[in-house]
């Protein structure tokens, strides 16, 4: 599912134009992305967690020239589902 069908199924299911939705959904997602490149968490209860983990600094290789390189320790978003999350899905 893309944004312009989630857009159609929230108007849908809550009455709201499409383009009413489509600017909360823009919101929303534009806040979470604010706050967790202020390394904050995004937790809603329930659902799940938005959060920014660091990646270790490792090395690796080259596929093109086999050589081994460095790659830097990085900040990488994730996002830990809830119980009711996990419970809706039905994932043990």
């Amino acid at each position: 599912m893309n944004k312009k069908c989630l857009v159609e199924k929230v108007a849908a299911k809550t009455g709201f134009m499409k383009k009413d939705v489509e600017v909360m959904t823009d919101a929303l997602l534009n806040s979470i992305a604010e706050l967790l490149a202020k390394n904050e968490k995004v937790q809603f209860v329930g659902f799940g967690t938005f959060e920014v983990r660091t990646r270790a600094a490792r090395q690796c290789k080259n596929p093109r020239t086999g050589e081994m390189i460095q790659i830097g320790e990085t900040k990488i978003p994730a996002f830990k589902a809830g119980k009711n999350l996990k419970k809706a899905i039905d994932v043990h």
